[in-house]
């Protein structure tokens, strides 16, 4: 990840985020440090989830990849939310690693209206806010990978969709976007993607109504997925043939779950997402 250098002042500000805040914010905010709270726009009603699968060894240009997606992204007054999850294993498990507020520049006649001190301590302030995010979400970005030479054999995709949808629909917001990180292959006690050490040709409309019965379902709340990774296989899978017909039955599955699940998929990424979040 690219480093980011962090001025002085801003920790000076750590301690500024809004306390009264009904929810997590691990970005220090700038209109109370600058005493301009009742002049501070309106967050942009736009969030973006990452959510990474911590099971999936992914080279360092796939990651790169997601990371660039994710930036292209990201503009003032966003709200972003990183997870991770895996198998249900000792100290691996589904987090919520980071969750920030953005905050937007002024703008128009409400800045006109500003002194030129406040003006100079805000702008400093909001600079300082873009570097701080960048470097600590990259940070938490990298740590949601799997560390090198950990194997982790199981996948617990669907339990986790669903447990970490359940966030949406106590946070409603005007447009979320999802970037999953994963290979899409469940790998758990419910079911197996995986058939003699290589992707199994699933039948997408059997798998759903396993997910129906099972009550593995999420609500995704109207949110668009971008899925980065699909069909990747490591170990002692590694290499192993993936045909296009395996691949167009994963893509149709995960296709109709998300739209059982009150989402949709926006571009499946087998393996590198070549699409832009919109």
């Amino acid at each position: 990840m690219r480093r980011f250098l962090l001025a002085l002042p801003l920790a000076g500000i750590l301690g500024l985020q809004l306390a009264h805040a009904d929810e997590r914010n691990d970005v220090p905010a700038c209109y109370p440090y600058a005493q301009l709270t009742h002049h501070q726009p309106a967050p942009s009603g736009r969030e973006l989830v990452v959510i990474i699968d911590e099971t999936v060894p992914m080279s360092q240009a796939l990651k790169r990849s997601a990371w660039d997606s994710a930036m292209r992204y990201v503009r003032p007054g966003d709200s972003i939310r990183l997870y991770q999850f895996s198998a249900f294993l000792q100290d691996h498990y589904m987090k919520l690693l980071f969750a920030g507020q953005l905050d937007s520049p002024l703008q128009g006649k409400v800045r006109n209206s500003i002194g030129s001190k406040s003006l100079k301590q805000l702008d400093g302030c909001l600079q300082q806010q873009a570097a701080f995010f960048q470097k600590t979400f990259g940070q938490y970005f990298a740590a949601g990978f799997g560390k090198p030479g950990v194997d982790i054999a199981r996948s617990e995709i669907l339990g986790s969709l669903r447990r970490i949808t359940g966030d949406f629909v106590e946070r409603p917001v005007r447009e979320r976007v999802v970037l999953l990180v994963s290979d899409m292959l469940e790998n758990s006690d419910f079911s197996s993607f995986y058939q003699s050490n290589r992707i199994r040709d699933i039948d997408p409309d059997n798998e759903l109504n396993k997910v129906r019965q099972k009550n593995l379902l999420a609500d995704f709340a109207g949110a668009r997925v971008y899925v980065h990774g699909a069909g990747l296989v490591a170990g002692d899978a590694k290499g192993a043939y993936r045909s296009g017909s395996t691949l167009q039955r994963l893509e149709r599955f995960w296709g109709d779950y998300l739209q059982a699940s009150n989402g949709s998929l926006a571009a499946f990424g087998a393996p590198q997402l070549t699409t832009d979040l919109r």
